[in-house]
């Protein structure tokens, strides 16, 4: 393939039709990457001055009572318009649906429709560039440690916006794509582990990929929802009001607003050579001492350190000298805080690498994995555990289950089968009640540790004379004697969702599902008798 032209902003463009795209939905930033003939160009958006920025923002304001997007909401919040930041952090709860409430100004919202407005804003600006998103080939992401809610509310809106989504990838695995294409000879064949440090605006992501040719596979992943950009923002804009003797509260939201985007842009600024940093507060000019921030945003570090250390115990199988690394790659626009490059490479030393376009690197990757004529190949991994919580000793106790692991494997775009796996027992209930959970793992004795997050309870009727009821929560579970034999088939698709079918096998009976809908009937398929 050829090699990455690099980022080309406001570069015109002919009409394209077929356009194979890759799309970061990012918390602070969106950025596109189209395919062009082995190259892949950063798309410009021009903002209200008809400057062009390699980015959309990632914000949504309320004006005149109608959503607004991108740079509008941006300029809208600048005169006092209630502004809604980091949507996707918001996205990373354990508990989130598509019904998740969300309030801008005196509209009240779910977490969908906010989503889906901003994309179908987005799907506009491409349309001013020419490119007929219609008959686009998307590649998106998410983030590695995405619970299964987040991934389909962001495949649900891309859907909705119009996008044609191909595949939906992990972020470090898509940036994984960008290095290899990038830096392909420091990959060889005694050096083949590529170890991917993703910190965004919002999130943290890792992961390990092993690289052999143009096939990468991704040996296991971790993340942070609730660690990136924005908390350096947050840190640096306290100390600011601190010096400056303004408490936060005193502060309007308009005001509170321009603080942090102060705080952002003068972050992003930042070099190894820099000795102080300066923000305006009302009229005043604030002074930080860059030595004085890093100490305060080392701890934030630390914990993406800590994220990172069981697959750092992976990189050379347990020797110490890493000779399998071919490189540790920094990408996301906050791992440009040259404090994230000063520890990682106390840490590895020279085999340290930040991308050229670190803010890009993911989109690049997506484009890569996007392009029809590209020969990349992803093995990918979820990075969660997966199960179902049961009844055991008669309806007495009820004990975890578990079905996947995090090293289950997904299917690839390509069309390779992912980890599958088959169940089957006899019905000892008139009714199946599955409640199914997302965890950090299970630990020896088969119980989940971490964070357990509830997934979605789906209701099946083992007895047959119940097909025809429309809600089969109201009825109570009772035991059964000789129930039908009863088979559970669990597939991770390609978007790292979980597919399940349920099927009774005395005739063949069947109920599909796509979990982390929240309903029964995910799939939209007919609710009948399959074979």
């Amino acid at each position: 393939m050829a090699a990455h032209s690099g980022p080309s902003l406001g570069t015109t463009l002919e009409p394209l039709t077929d356009t194979d795209l890759g799309i970061d939905l990012g918390t602070t930033r969106t950025v596109v990457v189209r395919a062009d003939r082995g190259n892949y160009p950063v798309l410009g958006f021009a903002d209200e001055h008809g400057d062009d920025h390699d980015f959309l923002p990632s914000l949504t304001a309320l004006h005149e009572g109608r959503l607004i997007h991108g740079f509008d909401a941006r300029d809208a919040a600048r005169h006092g318009a209630p502004l809604l930041r980091s949507l996707k952090r918001l996205l990373a709860s354990p508990t989130i649906t598509a019904s998740t409430p969300v309030t801008l100004g005196d509209r009240h919202l779910t977490v969908l429709e906010v989503l889906t407005d901003f994309l179908r804003h987005l799907r506009t600006r491409l349309e001013s560039l020419d490119i007929d998103v219609s008959r686009s080939r998307v590649v998106v992401a998410v983030p590695a440690h995405a619970y299964g809610g987040q991934r389909l509310l962001t495949l649900e809106a891309f859907r909705a916006a119009g996008f044609r989504v191909a595949a939906m990838l992990n972020e470090p695995s898509a940036a994984g794509f960008e290095y290899t294409h990038r830096k392909a000879t420091t990959v060889s064949s005694r050096r083949t582990r590529v170890l991917v440090y993703d910190l965004g605006g919002g999130t943290f992501d890792t992961s390990l990929v092993d690289v052999v040719g143009t096939s990468h596979e991704v040996l296991a992943s971790h993340g942070l929802g609730d660690l990136g950009g924005d908390d350096v923002d947050l840190v640096t804009a306290s100390m600011v009001l601190e010096r400056a003797g303004v408490a936060e509260e005193d502060l309007s939201p308009a005001e509170l607003d321009e603080l942090l985007e102060q705080c952002r842009d003068a972050k992003e600024r930042l070099t190894p050579q820099s000795r102080r940093l300066v923000a305006v507060l009302r009229g005043q000019d604030v002074v930080i001492p860059v030595p004085e921030l890093y100490r305060a945003c080392t701890p934030l570090v630390e914990r993406s350190l800590a994220m990172m250390s069981p697959l750092v115990g992976r990189l050379d199988d347990g020797t110490p000298d890493l000779t399998d690394i071919a490189g540790v790659y920094l990408v996301g626009g906050a791992s440009g805080l040259p404090l994230v490059p000063r520890l990682l490479r106390e840490r590895f030393g020279r085999r340290v690498h930040r991308s050229p376009y670190p803010g890009a690197s993911t989109a690049i990757g997506l484009a890569i994995a996007a392009d029809r004529t590209s020969d990349y190949d992803l093995t990918d991994r979820l990075s969660r555990g997966f199960g179902v919580f049961r009844e055991a000793d008669g309806g007495s106790r009820l004990v975890f289950d578990s079905i996947l692991s995090p090293d289950s494997v997904q299917a690839s775009p390509g069309g390779r089968e992912g980890t599958v796996i088959t169940r089957e027992y006899e019905a000892a209930h008139n009714i199946g009640w599955f409640r199914f959970v997302e965890c950090a793992g299970v630990d020896d004795s088969g119980e989940p540790r971490g964070e357990i997050a509830p997934y979605q309870d789906i209701v099946f009727p083992f007895e047959q004379g119940l097909r025809e009821e429309e809600d089969l929560r109201r009825l109570p579970v009772e035991r059964r004697d000789h129930g039908p034999r009863v088979q559970e088939h669990y597939r991770i698709d390609e978007n790292g969702l979980v597919r399940v079918t349920i099927t009774d096998l005395t005739d063949g009976y069947s109920r599909h599902y796509v979990l982390g809908h929240r309903t029964d009937d995910v799939d939209t398929l007919p609710r009948e008798q399959t074979t």
